[in-house]
């Protein structure tokens, strides 16, 4: 897997420091990130993780505990692999 630091605590519908209602999305599929030009990570980061069925843990580097937590697969942010469902997303 591919350990992505974020300083919000994932992917959202909408940017969460200009919109205090923005959602959360725990799970992406790769076609979601590059589709919808979701800014999560570099495209060709994407594309190859993609390629390769390397999924992508997206998770808060500012929370402490948060690197042990995404190494276990714990209370991860959000997901992004082969298999998922999301609404046009934003980190």
């Amino acid at each position: 897997m591919v350990l992505k630091e974020a300083n919000v605590d994932g992917v959202f519908d909408d940017d969460p420091r200009l919109n205090p209602d923005a959602r959360l999305q725990e799970t992406l599929t790769y076609h979601d990130v590059t589709f919808k030009e979701l800014f999560v990570m570099v495209m060709t980061t994407i594309t190859l993780c993609q390629e390769n069925n390397i999924p992508v843990v997206v998770f808060n580097l500012n929370k402490p505990g948060n690197i042990t937590k995404a190494i276990k697969g714990e209370g991860v942010s959000a997901l992004i692999g082969n298999h998922g469902t999301s609404e046009t997303a934003r980190v």
